[in-house]
């Protein structure tokens, strides 16, 4: 019980973290090893068990990456207001329908045109291990929540 308590609020400051960032940058493995970057729309999508969710299109260079490797980072940050999160986690690709239609908001249009209808679209499941943050300008110690997943 405790424990689920612990996630429960680990997983609301998390929300609270990153509630106004639209975009985080989400790095892969590549087969050669090299870490490979690339910005993600961010629609304010954390589930209560604290897993991620970004929309993708499921014949991307970056899918391949994750079923090869799911290790991922996730980046958000807030340079104005100094807060800066990385999130440690695997991945991996969704195509249920059931899914996709629940997690869809007409934003996701600029990147996915015929919307629901779109026949490559895919969502990734970000599942988190270990989140490190700073969030206070005079303090550069990083502070953590890990086993922000377990049980889950």
């Amino acid at each position: 019980m405790t424990i689920s308590t612990n996630r429960n609020q680990q997983v609301q400051q998390l929300k609270e973290l990153i509630a106004d960032m639209d975009y985080a940058m989400l790095t892969t493995v590549d087969d050669d090893g090299s870490l490979h970057s690339r910005p993600m729309y961010f629609n304010g999508d954390i589930d209560a068990e604290g897993t991620l969710w970004f929309f993708t299109s499921a014949s991307s260079h970056k899918v391949l990456e994750i079923e090869h490797r799911q290790q991922v980072n996730v980046n958000f940050s807030s340079p104005n207001q100094q807060r800066f999160i990385s999130i440690s986690a695997t991945a991996e690709l969704v195509k249920e329908r059931q899914k996709i239609q629940a997690r869809w908001k007409s934003e996701l249009e600029t990147w996915f045109p015929q919307g629901l209808d779109e026949p490559d679209i895919a969502l990734l499941q970000v599942n988190i291990k270990r989140v490190d943050y700073w969030d206070d300008p005079s303090n550069f110690y990083a502070k953590s929540m890990s086993g922000l997943a377990q049980n889950i």
